[in-house]
């Protein structure tokens, strides 16, 4: 049996948000039950890395809002002196940024960020994105671009992601001409529905979904593409495992029920080539029943997958690895970014 040992790994660095987006599970409270609300430390982070030198890249982001974490400058110092990439992908508000911590990103050479901004206009934006002011996002990132020119740095490599619901999707080509000017990649992204029990503002105009998206929700997508428009994620318990705050390996970043191990405690690699994540891994590949200890079977992606018999391919779990360029190395749908 091969033994993994990610090059990537995605380490929620925090699991506070300041935000009340209306269908995420922390404004739900769903996330506290088992994952808790916290900040990742820089001495745990200290110890994976130095623990685990196959690591070269970590997604900091999933649950909550990095910038609130107030050791976040120190990680990414830490990060760049031991040649790990950093990247935060999955989203950020950016609405509470310190001037430090902007200058930061460039100076030490954070690989890429994904914006979370769900429309053109405040009206807009904070009807999802509640709690959320629109013109400190975009101050913000004006603020990171102007240390980009100072540094003469292409990096952090910004990605505007724009979420789409029925309330916001006549403003997308506004967002997307705003994206530009602000030398984003824009990123529109299929939303939520039912994922988490909390549908929101379905689309009403399918087929301009369809032009913009290629799908006009995600049950169209599975017909098109044969597999559940969020299965990519089960892939990362293969290719980028998850491990919270607190070290708490939760194998993939849908998971908040129950955990493989803790990665600050004991060694990452015995936890992701353990019995219990091998085990799943044969779950999702079709390869073995579900069972109760497995927080597979309590999840809606692998009860689809499981329905449908669309289950994980090896072409869906080749290990990633980092690059130095500045083009997309991979194309994540499910997720809503590219992988650069």
């Amino acid at each position: 049996m091969t033994i993994i040992k990610p090059a990537i790994v995605r380490v929620d660095a925090s699991t506070v948000c300041q935000l009340r987006c209306t269908s995420c599970p922390t404004t739900a409270g769903a996330i506290d039950t088992f994952v808790g609300t916290g900040f990742l430390k820089l001495s745990d982070f200290r110890h994976l890395i130095e623990n685990n030198r196959f690591i070269k890249r970590v997604e900091l982001t999933n649950w909550g809002e990095i910038f609130l974490n107030p050791e976040l400058l120190d990680i990414i110092k830490y990060a760049y002196e031991q040649s790990v990439e950093l990247v935060a992908l999955n989203g950020v508000n950016f609405n509470t940024v310190k001037p430090e911590v902007l200058e930061a990103l460039v100076k030490y050479r954070f690989r890429a960020i994904s914006v979370s901004i769900d429309g053109a206009t405040q009206s807009t934006y904070e009807k999802y994105r509640v709690r959320g002011h629109l013109e400190t996002v975009l101050g913000n990132i004006r603020k990171l671009n102007d240390y980009k020119k100072q540094y003469r740095s292409s990096r952090p490599e910004l990605q505007w992601q724009y979420v789409v619901f029925g309330h916001n999707e006549h403003e997308i080509e506004q967002a997307r001409a705003l994206a530009t000017e602000l030398g984003m990649r824009f990123q529109p992204k299929l939303n939520w529905e039912n994922m988490y029990d909390l549908p929101f503002s379905a689309v009403q105009d399918k087929e301009l979904a369809r032009r913009v998206l290629g799908a006009a929700d995600r049950e169209e997508f599975h017909q098109k593409h044969n597999k559940h428009f969020c299965s990519v994620v089960c892939g990362e318990m293969w290719t980028s495992p998850q491990v919270s705050f607190d070290g708490k390996v939760l194998g993939c970043p849908v998971n908040h029920w129950s955990s493989f191990g803790n990665a600050f405690e004991e060694p990452l690699v015995d936890i992701v080539n353990g019995e219990r994540m091998n085990y799943a891994r044969s779950m999702l590949a079709g390869q073995a029943p579900e069972r109760d200890d497995i927080p597979c079977t309590r999840c809606k992606v692998y009860q689809s997958i499981k329905e449908h018999g669309t289950w994980i391919k090896p072409p869906e779990i080749q290990p990633e690895q980092p690059t130095n360029d500045n083009v997309r190395v991979r194309r994540n749908i499910a997720r809503g970014y590219d992988t650069f």
